[in-house]
């Protein structure tokens, strides 16, 4: 369909302006959301590798173990926090507002973790994470609201919005790399907190493009009701705030490697009451119950492939800063570039994705979700088989850029396979009147993945080179093997999957 008429596409108004065939919110939302992942991963990036260099080099002088448990309860807590952060703006706010105050927030962050101070360092992470909850799930939830239900731009529009974000990610990652390496790790936050001030500004210069779009509550609740929740919302901060000051206070002894277990069986143990709960309490159909089977097996896989995935900004964050020989023409390279691999990868590597399976659908080949669940976690441990090889060499010396840059890689083959299919098998296969609790209780595998992650890479040992074939090794089976199974399983839940979606069709087409 030709650009500038965009009428003649379904659910757009004659009289709607447009910018490229897309509602006009679309690109300051975008754009505001790439400054916004520019602060995040630009921080993300570096964080091992701050905390674990010499006080003299500018770092904490954390242990790995400890460095890297840290790294896995931050990054957990960020994805955990959008369960709360949405439903303050389903109910209280909207979601325009918790953009905006979840930025604020987040500038803070940035702003606090720029000061040289190790309980500075502890603060700004809170305030960033506080803040990354509140803004991610609502400005996501803000690209769907521009569209209307029939408007068959949606899927476009998201995917305009996702090459922001790798955009955003490739500059962070960038900037803040060359920073860190050439003026120190204190100028790099510094660069994400102006990352996320220029979000902010295009933001609140644009905020009236987004229309009535997350402008108030989807669910607001009566007046007492929001009495009550801000009660609990402030009780819950002040709660946050006691613990902090306590904590830097030395009043208690954290353990970050103790935490981060106990964070995992916590979030393990409210994964499988609220699927019980919904499995034998929620008036479920023998078919949707088949398909809530379909939908645990593809968490776990979710699950299992995180762990491994995010390994990118612990173990081999540090394997490329100490045994990666990064110059190339006589320039070295920051060691966070490395990180750009991914987001560049999937950026040239989506369309062939896209029109992969669209070409397996014209063949009538529709793999399961399990099946590709599973193919995407075997692909992924075969980019640590990999570094099997490349830990070895490291034993000789610095190894060639070559190997990390072949398992990134296989990891991001790896995601593409899985991971926007996990989205839209979670769309389909949980009851439809429990899909939001299916999709936040969805989310729960980042945060559990992203535990599991820190606690396998606390096993990476810069000063015993010997031992590092192993972990990667231990980690490559791990996933192999629970894909191996997953893949599996999907031969049988495939029939369930499709039981599933004839069934919503068919309710669908009652209600027209």
């Amino acid at each position: 369909m030709p650009v500038g008429v965009p009428g003649a596409l379904a659910g757009v108004k004659p009289t709607e302006k447009t910018i490229f065939g897309h509602p006009r919110g679309l690109l300051p939302v975008s754009v505001t959301e790439m400054w916004e992942r520019m602060s995040y991963y630009g921080m993300r990036g570096l964080l091992v590798l701050f905390m674990t260099a010499a006080i003299a080099e500018g770092g904490l002088a954390i242990g790995t173990a400890t460095a890297v448990a840290i790294y896995g309860l931050y990054t957990a807590s960020v994805y955990f926090m959008g369960l709360p952060g949405g439903w303050i703006a389903d109910r209280l706010i909207g979601s325009q507002k918790a953009i905006l105050y979840g930025g604020i927030v987040i500038m803070c962050g940035h702003i606090v973790l720029a000061i040289p101070n190790t309980q500075a360092f502890f603060i700004g992470l809170i305030l960033v994470v506080l803040g990354t909850g509140l803004l991610k799930p609502n400005i996501s939830a803000v690209v769907g609201q521009l569209y209307s239900a029939e408007d068959t731009r949606r899927d476009s529009g998201y995917a305009i919005y996702y090459a922001f974000i790798n955009v955003g990610s490739l500059i962070g990652y960038t900037v803040c790399g060359a920073l860190y390496e050439w003026q120190g790790a204190h100028w790099a936050f510094g660069a994400s907190a102006v990352g996320m001030a220029l979000g902010l500004v295009v933001y609140w210069k644009t905020r009236s493009s987004l229309g009535e779009a997350g402008a108030g509550p989807t669910a607001p609740m009566s007046q007492a009701g929001r009495r009550l929740s801000w009660s609990i919302v402030w009780g819950g901060l002040a709660l946050i705030a006691i613990v902090t000051v306590s904590m830097l206070a030395g009043l208690f002894s954290f353990d970050p490697i103790a935490a981060s277990k106990a964070v995992a069986v916590v979030f393990t143990a409210i994964f499988v009451i609220y699927f019980a709960w919904v499995y034998f309490l929620g008036n479920l159909s023998p078919v949707e119950k088949r398909g809530m089977w379909a939908f645990m097996l593809i968490c776990i896989a979710s699950t299992m492939f995180w762990s491994g995935f995010e390994q990118a900004g612990s173990s081999l964050n540090l394997f490329g800063q100490d045994f990666t020989d990064r110059t190339i023409g006589g320039f070295e390279l920051p060691t966070t570039w490395l990180q750009n691999v991914n987001p560049i990868f999937i950026i040239l590597l989506t369309p062939f994705f896209a029109a992969f399976w669209v070409w397996l659908g014209k063949r009538m080949i529709t793999p399961g979700y399990g099946l590709k669940m599973g193919a995407g976690l075997i692909i992924m441990g075969l980019g640590f088989i990999v570094m099997v090889f490349a830990a070895q060499a490291a034993a000789q010396g610095k190894v060639a850029i070559f190997w990390l840059v072949l398992t990134y890689f296989l990891h991001t083959v790896g995601e593409l396979t899985l991971s926007p299919i996990a989205l839209s098998a979670v769309s389909k296969l949980s009851p439809p009147r429990f899909l939001g609790q299916m999709m936040g209780l969805f989310v729960l595998t980042y945060s559990m993945g992203n535990i599991i992650a820190g606690l396998m890479a606390g096993g990476f040992d810069p000063e015993n080179v010997e031992q590092m074939p192993d972990l990667f090794k231990m980690i490559a089976t791990f996933a192999i093997g629970v894909g191996a199974v997953v893949f599996l399983v999907g031969m049988f839940t495939k029939k369930w999957e499709k039981e599933v979606e004839i069934a919503n069709a068919e309710a669908e087409s009652a209600k027209v």
